[in-house]
């Protein structure tokens, strides 16, 4: 696993940085786990642009991903490590014994031929699901489950990892890779390890043409923009904007903080934010 560097052929080039793919085993996916993406382009159901900016970009497929793992207690070993154009980690496609085939979420460390499985009794293995009450504290987990049942909906990209940090009762307090520390129910099920493409991060994206093969397309700053369409729009010559800075609708950005969501502030033992 690293970062693969390009020969300065052109100006873009120069500087340019990709991931080395060298976890990735197969270049097709598995046909029947795949289905076609609608590209919503940043447009809700009437048309109207609600994200600006977004738009364009290469077609994809859908990699469908096992985020339940609820195939209990059924072996499975590694056949394929995928790239996956819809995420930043990469996937795994795994044949149980039972003849069925899944995409899991890609451990860092889990190769062609491993064993994985969901149980309570599995062993702390990159690749395996448990509930939180039968996974040791301080162990390194993804995945997490936030409502019992419903699948992993934290700690899902490239190289991230949360800590188990405490049992109390039937709650455990995991440390997320924000920092903030959240108390989740033992029911709740996780995957062990780290996840894969940890060198995602550090990828020099070298040209503009690059990002909007991501599907984004330029970014315009307030202060450039007439007073008409933005609040801090306008003036003579250069100007930074002559107030704090605002969006287009005039609401605080920068650190403003847009959190309402009292129902599950119970949830949250430590904020990432101080």
């Amino acid at each position: 696993m690293g970062i693969k560097k390009y020969k300065p052929t052109s100006p873009g080039r120069r500087g340019m940085t990709a991931t080395d793919k060298a976890q990735v085993t197969a270049d097709r996916p598995f046909k029947k786990l795949v289905s076609s993406k609608h590209r919503k382009q940043g447009r809700n159901n009437n048309g109207r642009i609600t994200s600006r900016f977004r738009g364009g970009g290469h077609k994809r497929l859908y990699r469908k991903i096992d985020f339940k793992r609820d195939n209990y207690g059924v072996p499975g070993k590694v056949a394929t490590v995928e790239y996956d154009p819809n995420r930043t980690a990469y996937i795994a496609l795994i044949h149980f014994a039972d003849g069925d085939k899944r995409y899991i979420i890609a451990p860092e460390g889990l190769q062609v031929g491993d064993t994985v499985i969901s149980s309570a009794k599995a062993d702390i293995k990159p690749g395996n699901s448990m509930p939180l009450s039968a996974i040791p504290v301080g162990t390194i987990i993804h995945n997490v489950e936030i409502k019992i049942g419903r699948g992993g909906q934290l700690v899902r990209t490239a190289g991230a990892g949360a800590r188990l940090m405490a049992r109390e009762g039937a709650w455990t307090q995991i440390r997320l890779p924000s920092g903030e520390v959240r108390r989740v129910h033992i029911k709740c099920r996780a995957t062990i390890g780290t996840i894969s493409n940890g060198e995602q991060g550090n990828v020099h994206i070298g040209k503009a043409g690059r990002t909007r093969w991501l599907g984004r397309r330029p970014h315009n700053r307030g202060v450039v923009m007439n007073p008409v369409d933005h609040p801090m729009g306008g003036g003579e010559g250069r100007t930074s904007g002559g107030r704090h800075p605002v969006t287009p609708w005039g609401k605080p950005t920068k650190g403003y903080r847009t959190r309402h969501n009292k129902r599950t502030d119970v949830f949250i033992v430590s904020r990432r934010k101080k």
